[in-house]
C-alpha cells in the first residue's frame, strides 16, 4: 500500500468516526451509492451534432458555444471518449442518447423510420461496458422543424412526421431495455413555441395532447420502457409562449402516469427543481432529473458543486425518494475539454448525493417534528464541515479511480495522445 493510499484510508476511518456519533454507518452508505447509476448525456461529446447530417445548424434554441479541438465525430470516437470518462468516475453509470445518433452505414434514415437495428452497435457496446441506455426523440435541428412548431404544428402532416418519430422512438427505448435488462427511459422534449406573444394559446397545447396521446397509446412494459415528457420556461425563438410548458407537462404526467422531467435549467431564474422534488412525488410514481447549470438562462453549464445540486441532492436522500428518481445530466460545454466536462459534472452530482447521505435526517426530522428549529438549523450548519471529502476520497480509492484532481492529468494525457490527433 503507498503512502497516499494509507493516509486516505486513515483519514476515512477518522471520519467514519465523526459520523458514527449520529448512528451514520459510512460503509453501508458508500454500498447504497455504489448501486447509484447517474445517465452520462452522449451530447457533451460532440455538441449535439449527432451523426445525421440533415442539419448543420443547431435549432429548438439550442446554442453550444466554444470550439476545443477535439470534438468527436464519428460514433466510435465518441464512443471511446464516453468510455475514458466513465473510467474517472466512481461507480457504474448509464448512457443517454438522442436520436440523432443512429448509425445508418451511410444510408439516408428519416426519423420516422429509425428502427433498433440503427443504434444496435450502441447496444452491443453497452452490453461490453455494463451500460443501461436511455434515449430521447431528436425533435429539432431538423428542416420539419424549422418554423419552431413539431407536435403541435398545424400542418397535419408535419405534425404525423414527428409524431411516427416518436412512436419509433418509443420502440428503440423497448428494444434498449430488452437486450440490456434495464428499463429505458424514453425521455420527450420539443421546441415548439413562439418569439411574440400569441393571440391563439390554448389550440397549440391543444395539438399537443392529441399527438402526445397517439405517441403514447401503444402499451410497452414499464419493464422496458418508461416514458418521460419534459418541460421549458423559454427558449431562443420561442421567449413568450412554450407550448410545452410546466403546467403543461405536470398535468399530462399525472393524468397518464408518465415520468415528469425537471430540467434544472427550464424555469425562472429564481425558481428551482429542488423545490418541486417533493411536491411531485405526492402525485407520480417516479421523475426524471436533468441535472444542469443555468447562468442568466438555459445555458446548460457544467453542473458544479453549488447549493442548488447540493439542495437537489438533499431532497432525493431527505424525502426518501432515491429509488424513484431517475438522475441524468443535461449541459454541452465546447469551450473546454469535453471528456473533463463530463467527468466534472458527474463526479460533482455523485458526491454531492454522497453528502446528502451523510446528513443525520432522521434526528434533524425529529427536531423539525418537536419545534426546535434552534437546534436544526445548528446542526445543519455544523454538518457542512463534517469531514465529507474524506469519505469521497476513500470511495474513490475503493472504486479505482482517480482521487482528487490526479484524474486531470489521465484526460490531458488522453488528449495528447487521441484528441490533438483529431482533424
Amino acid at each position: 500500500m503507498s503512502e497516499v493510499q494509507k493516509r486516505i484510508e486513515e483519514n476515512y476511518l477518522r471520519a467514519k468516526e465523526a459520523y458514527a456519533e449520529w448512528g451514520i454507518d459510512t460503509d453501508e452508505i458508500l454500498e447504497k451509492l455504489e448501486r447509484v447509476s447517474i445517465s452520462l448525456h452522449c451530447w457533451q461529446g460532440d455538441d449535439v451534432a449527432g451523426f445525421e447530417r440533415v442539419s448543420e445548424d443547431l435549432t429548438g434554441g439550442i446554442q453550444v458555444t466554444g470550439n476545443y479541438p477535439g470534438k468527436a465525430k464519428t460514433p466510435q470516437e465518441l464512443r471511446a471518449d464516453i468510455e475514458k470518462a466513465l473510467s474517472l468516475i466512481p461507480g457504474k453509470h448509464r448512457l443517454n442518447l438522442h436520436a440523432i445518433y443512429a448509425e445508418t452505414d451511410g444510408e439516408k434514415v428519416e426519423r420516422n423510420e429509425l428502427q433498433p437495428k440503427h443504434f444496435k452497435n450502441w447496444v452491443e457496446w453497452a452490453k461490453a461496458q455494463g451500460l443501461g441506455l436511455d434515449f430521447n426523440p431528436t425533435f429539432f435541428s431538423h428542416p420539419l422543424s424549422d418554423d419552431g412548431f413539431t407536435l403541435s404544428h398545424s400542418n397535419k402532416e408535419i405534425q404525423k412526421f414527428w409524431i411516427e418519430h416518436g412512436k419509433a422512438c418509443r420502440k428503440i427505448g423497448e428494444y434498449f431495455g430488452k437486450e440490456l435488462g434495464t428499463p429505458c427511459v424514453t425521455n420527450i422534449w420539443i421546441p415548439d413555441g413562439y418569439k411574440d406573444i400569441p393571440v391563439d394559446r390554448f389550440g397549440p397545447r391543444q395539438r399537443l395532447k392529441e399527438a402526445l396521446d397517439e405517441i403514447l397509446q401503444e402499451k410497452i412494459s414499464p419493464e422496458y420502457n418508461l416514458d418521460a415528457v419534459e418541460s421549458k420556461l423559454f427558449g431562443i425563438g420561442s421567449e413568450s409562449y412554450v407550448v410545452g410548458s410546466h403546467e403543461f407537462y405536470m398535468g399530462y404526467a399525472v393524468k397518464n402516469n408518465t415520468l415528469l422531467c425537471l430540467d434544472a435549467g427550464h424555469f425562472h431564474p429564481t425558481e428551482v427543481i429542488s423545490n418541486k422534488i417533493s411536491a411531485m412525488m405526492n402525485f407520480l410514481d417516479e421523475i426524471l432529473l436533468h441535472v444542469s447549470r443555468p447562468v442568466r438562462w438555459d445555458s446548460d453549464h457544467v453542473v458544479i458543486f453549488d447549493d442548488e445540486l447540493q439542495a437537489i441532492m438533499q431532497e432525493i436522500v431527505r424525502g426518501d425518494f432515491l429509488n424513484r428518481t431517475h438522475i441524468a445530466l443535461d449541459f454541452f460545454d465546447a469551450s473546454i475539454n469535453r471528456i473533463a466536462a463530463w467527468v466534472i459534472g458527474t463526479r460533482n452530482a455523485i458526491k454531492a448525493l454522497l453528502k446528502a447521505m451523510l446528513e443525520p435526517v432522521e434526528k434533524l426530522k425529529q427536531y423539525e417534528l418537536e419545534g426546535d428549529f434552534t437546534s436544526r438549523l445548528a446542526l445543519l450548519e455544523e454538518f457542512k464541515s463534517y469531514p465529507f471529502g474524506a469519505i469521497w476520497d476513500y470511495y474513490c480509492l475503493k472504486q479505482n479511480v482517480p482521487v482528487k484532481e490526479a484524474w486531470l492529468d489521465e484526460v490531458k494525457q488522453y488528449e495528447k495522445e487521441v484528441l490533438s490527433k483529431r482533424e
